[in-house]
């Protein structure tokens, strides 16, 4: 059974909070779309640890395949709603 669970805005904000930290990237500049590595420069390394945050605050396991997918706003926001939804 897939459940659509859905982050809501301030959800939103606080994945964008955590990712623009992280990756030192100024959260204005970030869009749902943009890409951390090729439009802002961001070091990969910081996905483990995004990965690890999104988990803390969110009180989610993600499978570390679901990096691949986490290369925009979007991706990181589907992948924390469909670890939502599987808990």
């Amino acid at each position: 059974m897939t459940s659509s669970v859905r982050i809501d805005a301030d959800g939103q904000a606080k994945i964008k909070e955590i990712v623009s930290e992280i990756l030192e990237i100024d959260a204005g500049e970030m869009t749902g779309t943009s890409l951390f590595k090729e439009d802002h420069d961001a070091d990969s390394l910081g996905a483990i640890e995004i990965l690890s945050a999104l988990e803390r605050t969110f009180g989610v396991e993600i499978d570390q395949a679901e990096l691949t997918r986490m290369v925009n706003l979007e991706g990181v926001i589907a992948v924390v709603a469909e670890a939502q939804a599987a808990k």
